[in-house]
Formats: structure tokens, sequence, C-alpha cells
């Protein structure tokens, strides 16, 4: 590492002035690592950092006005700080955190930030392709083409934003990722387009009440994306420490839910089991919203489900592999004893009144409560709540739901350091329903990407559109893969059909076909009520993606191993490749199969485009080598365009 001091004031006359007042107005403080081509420079006229690696910029940040030009610089073992001493105090800190060959990382840190001080750091795009950032109902892809207005950067329901990690990586080789503590809210596109403001500053929905906040920024640099992203899961974003069972694979998963909603009792249940088997299809079976006697008890309506046991078993005994029960975190006001029981026991989160009162899903507003799972207490006795579930009903194992932050009482008060609410509570939840079993499915997280569940895209919307629709199904994949959550769940086949529209024939069947390539298929809506060529063309559908079981649990045990996405990016083949950076509606299952479904409407052809390497098509045997585009390349409804890697 070498620190050198740069300006338009000569060295020597700096040290003849050394006893005297120093202004270092156009000073500039370099950062360079003695492994990598990697310099860091602060220019404090400029208030700009920027990151170079080979002379290119692959980071700028503007950092806040806050800096002081005459801010007092001290040399460090790792780097160096810099101290508004004559206004606020506040320390900005630089520091070497790993330095190798191939990879240079970085961090920037202000720590015990007075409650007061607040900061906007703006980083530039650079105009260059960006990817990770927050799951989005519009999830575009890459990122930069997306707009934020002081979002609160957290897990939470608005937005479809259940997974908030502060991560984004560029195409120039190099991320940016924030701790997840941090007060941060982002302004993108937003006022100034080609720019993603960081703001930090104690506000709601974060702590207002301790007496400051940290913030950490962490850069990586690396020769090109795919490294720089292979380096991030190591350093910082961590990986899974198991992988789903591979039944969950090979087999589809049937839900209750977009079919029937709330309106299930043992006669539905059973009959959709039935119509499920006679049509050829098994698998999972799911049984979802409004099993209890009311939410929170957690105990079966013996009014609609007398014997749970022996339904459990009959649907066993129909051929299907596991079932597994639909969970929330929440008790509405009116479950008796339960709610009243949670109440006196100081089980639910309140916020700093006292007061209890929230609203989900399935209540009104003030007519619900959050169960504490910051509380170590309540956490053990949910579960045992959960295993007196499995030991009653012989279910295998769980659906959990919601977790976001944003369902708790406004300004919570949760056990744990006041610098982590409201987002403790999302990964007290996590990890303790996690810990039943290679069935579970989650559909929140923040820096959870140890666990070994399975993460679940947010419900979908049955249409064709940007509007959280097919689109979003491919671009969540990307989006969750680049984050860190490589196992992913894609949510129903078709949708949701919130509003009264279901997905059509030819939307059903394309959102399966889209689906095959991805880690499990699951189903609600069916085949069969559309006509017998849907029921045909998704049995072959079905059996494609059970072909792709031996590569899909390849792909989780690397992802284990380390951290590898299981779906990348097309431009994950060659990250250079520009083309590749910008495509959207392909995706890649490990590092040999490419994926182009039909997400249009009415579309019978599509262009695909082919990265470098020789690909065979699945469906004609035809072989390509790439980089190339295939033009309107023909695709009846029946059939999925995949190509795989041709290994000389």
């Amino acid at each position: 590492m070498a620190i050198t001091l740069l300006g338009s004031v000569p060295l020597l006359v700096l040290l003849v002035l050394a006893g005297l007042e120093r202004t270092f107005a156009q000073t500039q403080y370099n950062l360079t690592f003695n492994e990598g081509p990697t310099v860091v420079s602060v220019n404090l006229q400029t208030r700009e950092l920027r990151v170079t690696r080979s002379g290119k910029t692959v980071q700028q940040i503007r950092l806040s006005a806050s800096l002081d030009p005459a801010a007092i610089y001290t040399e460090t073992a790792t780097g160096f700080t810099l101290t508004n001493a004559a206004t606020d105090g506040t320390v900005l800190e630089l520091a070497r955190d790993v330095d190798e060959a191939n990879y240079s990382q970085l961090s920037i840190a202000r720590s015990a930030v007075p409650r007061t001080v607040s900061f906007v750091d703006c980083a530039n795009l650079l105009a260059t392709n960006w990817y990770g950032g927050p799951q989005q109902k519009h999830q575009y892809w890459p990122v930069q083409k997306l707009r934020f207005n002081r979002y609160s950067m957290l897990s939470k329901e608005a937005d479809n934003s259940a997974i908030g990690d502060r991560y984004w990586l560029n195409a120039l080789g190099s991320f940016l990722y924030i701790d997840p503590w941090a007060p941060l809210f982002v302004d993108q596109n937003y006022g100034q387009p080609g720019f993603m403001c960081l703001e930090t500053r104690s506000a709601l929905p974060y702590d207002t009440h301790g007496t400051g906040y940290d913030v950490r920024y962490t850069i990586g640099v690396a020769a090109d994306a795919r490294e720089a992203q292979q380096k991030a899961v190591q350093h910082v974003l961590g990986r899974p420490t198991g992988h789903p069972a591979e039944s969950m694979v090979s087999e589809p998963i049937w839900s209750t839910w977009a079919r029937y909603k709330r309106d299930i009792n043992d006669a539905v249940v059973l009959q959709f089991a039935g119509e499920i088997i006679s049509n050829g299809f098994r698998g999972q079976y799911e049984l979802d919203d409004d099993w209890e006697w009311c939410y929170g008890a957690l105990t079966f309506n013996r009014t609609k489900f007398p014997d749970i046991r022996s339904t459990i078993a009959t649907i066993r005994e129909l051929g299907f592999a596991h079932t597994t029960l639909w969970i929330h975190p929440f008790i509405n006001k009116g479950c008796e004893p339960w709610y009243s029981d949670a109440h006196r026991r100081g089980y639910l989160v309140t916020d700093w009144t006292g007061n209890t009162d929230t609203e989900w899903w399935n209540s009104v507003r003030g007519q619900a409560a959050y169960i504490d799972f910051s509380q170590a207490q309540v956490r053990e006795w949910f579960s045992a709540r959960l295993r007196a579930i499995l030991a009653e009903s012989g279910i295998d194992s769980f659906k959990f739901d919601a977790g976001e932050s944003s369902w708790t009482p406004p300004d919570p008060r949760l056990d744990g350091p006041t610098t982590r609410h409201p987002s403790q509570i999302v990964g007290d939840y996590v990890r303790t329903v996690a810990q039943f079993g290679d069935l579970v499915e989650v559909r929140s997280a923040l820096g959870t990407q140890d666990l070994p569940v399975f993460v679940r895209m947010i419900d979908k919307d049955s249409n064709w559109g940007w509007n959280n629709g097919l689109p979003t199904l491919i671009t969540t994949l990307l989006q969750l893969n680049i984050v860190g959550y490589p196992l992913v769940l894609p949510d129903m086949v078709g949708g949701n059909g919130y509003d009264n529209q279901p997905p059509t024939k030819e939307l059903f069947i394309r959102w399966l076909q889209a689906t095959v390539f991805m880690p499990s298929i699951q189903y609600s809506y069916v085949p069969w009520d559309f006509d017998q060529e849907t029921v045909q063309i998704s049995l072959a559908m079905t059996e494609l993606h059970r072909r792709m079981t031996p590569a899909i649990m390849e792909r989780f045990a690397l992802a284990v191993s380390d951290g590898s996405p299981v779906n990348p990016p097309l431009w994950w083949i060659d990250p250079t490749d520009v083309t590749a950076q910008r495509i959207y509606d392909q995706f890649l299952l490990g590092d040999d199969i490419i994926a182009a479904p039909v997400i249009v409407e009415n579309a019978r052809a599509r262009d695909i485009y082919l990265p470098r390497g020789s690909w065979m098509d699945g469906n004609t045997n035809v072989q390509h080598t790439g980089p190339k585009w295939l033009r309107n390349y023909t695709v009846p409804l029946a059939m999925v365009p995949y190509f795989t890697r041709i290994v000389a």
C-alpha cells in the first residue's frame, strides 16, 4: 500500500509551511494496492472518491457535502482517515480490506455518527450496466433504469421488496455493498439522472431512539463482473450451507392457493389431490391459506378438517412424496385464547409506547400483531407450536410467508441493538423457521444468504407485462441470484390470479415453459382447467424439467461449495459481451444451458442471442457457434427454446 499527497501545491512547499495553518482544499489522497492495479483517490476539493483499475474508472462517488475541504488527514495501518474537526467531528475512514493479484477490496466507513447528522453520497452509474439491488414489483434488468425517491432499503411489503439486500454489481467488474443495518435511503435517477444517491439518516422506518449509527460501504474490484461477483460471495455475501431436497426439484409443488384462495376444506383438498394424480402428475402437496381456527391459532379448524391426520395420510397414499403447510408470523385480534396469551407473555412486537397493533393482508388496520422473533424465548415458543403441528398432522414441513420488517408496528421496539431496528426481525424470523428441514421455503430475507432453504419469489400477477407479470419471473430470478440467493423458488405457474384475473391458456403455458429451467415448478392453477392440449404440453414440460434435475442438483451443490449462481444471467458466459449484458428474457442454468422462453403474448417466434461458444439446439439438434443472433426463431405454443453447450 502507498499513500500519496497530490495537488497544485508542491510537496516541498507544504513541508515548509507545516508549522503554519494548512488547507487541503486542493489536495488528493491516494490509496493503492500492492498486489493489484487498483487505485482509490479522494479529492477534497471536489469531494470525489474514484476507484480505478488499470487506469479505468470502475466506481465514482461524490461524497457528502458535509465533508470539510479542511478535513484532517491521518494515516492508518490499512489506509487513512479524514476528520471534520472544525464542523461536526465525523470521521471518514478508508481501509484496504483485501489485496490480491486479481482482486482488491476496500471499505469506506463512518462510525458513531450522531443521530442528528446525515450524509448523502452519490454513486455515478458510469453509463454502464448494473445488477442486483432490491426485489421489485417492476423488476427491470439491468437495474440502472429503475427510479427510486428516498427509498428505504430494507425487507418490506411495498413494491414486493421482500429481499432488500444493499448490493449492486456493475459490468465494469466492481460491486458496491452497504451493510444491512445502516439507515439507508436511495435516490436513483431521481433529480440526478445517471446517479444513485445513498442517504443515511436516523429517520423512520429505521431507529430514531439511539444515540447514533454506523455506515460502512464495501467496494470490490476484479477483472470482470463474473470475478467480482464470485469474490463478493466469498468476502461479503456468503453462500448457502445446504440446499433443498431433490424431491422439490424433480417433481412439482402443488399449492391450493391460487386456484382456491381461502376456500378450502377437507373435501376440496382431497378432490384437488385426486385430480392431480388422475391427470398423470405427482409431486409435493402444499396446503395453503385458511386452515386454522383463526389466524395465529396454529391449530386446525376442526369444522374444515375434522381429521387432519387422516387427510394427510390419504394424500400420501395417492402418491404425493411430501405435504407442507402454509405458516405466517401473525396473530389477529379476536383469535382467542392465542392472542391474549401471547400479549400477556409479551411475545408480540410493540412500538415504543407498548402498542402491538399492526395489520397484514388477512386483517384490517390495527387488528393484528407480529410475533416478536427478536426474543429467544419467543422463537422457541413458536417453534414448539410448529413441532406440535407436525406431530399431530403427519405433515412434513412448512411454507413460511411474510417476515418483512414493514409488518411490525411503526417504530418497533425489539430485543437487540437499536441500530438494528427494524430489520433485525427479518433474520430472526427466517433463521427460526429454517430449522424445519430441507422442504422449507421463505419469501423474505436480509443477510441470510447462508440458509439452506428455498427463497420464494413474492406473488406474481397473471399478466404479460412489467407490472409484476411474466417478464419479471425471469428478471426476479436473475436479481435473486446476483444478490446471493441462488436457491430460488419461482412463483406459481400462471401467477396468482388476483382481481379475478386468472391466466389465459397461453399465459399459463408460456409461464410454465419459463419455469422449466428454474429450480422448481410450482402449480396451483391446473392445466386440465383449460383443455387436453394444455395437459399434454404441461406433462411434457414437467418431464423436461425432471430431466433437468441432475443439472439443477449439480448447481445446488456448487452453490454450497463456492456460492455460484444456479441461474446466472446470460453475460455469465462472457462478462465482456455488451449485448449479453442487456439480455433480460434469457437466462442460464449453470454454465451450459441457455433458456430462451417466449414471454410476449401471441408470439410464435422470437430473437435469441447465443454468447460465445458452441451450442446445440435442444429442440432441433442444430449446432450454432456464438456470439450470434438467431433472428425470428420459430416457437410454436408447445415448445420452449433451449440450447446446451457443446464441449470439445
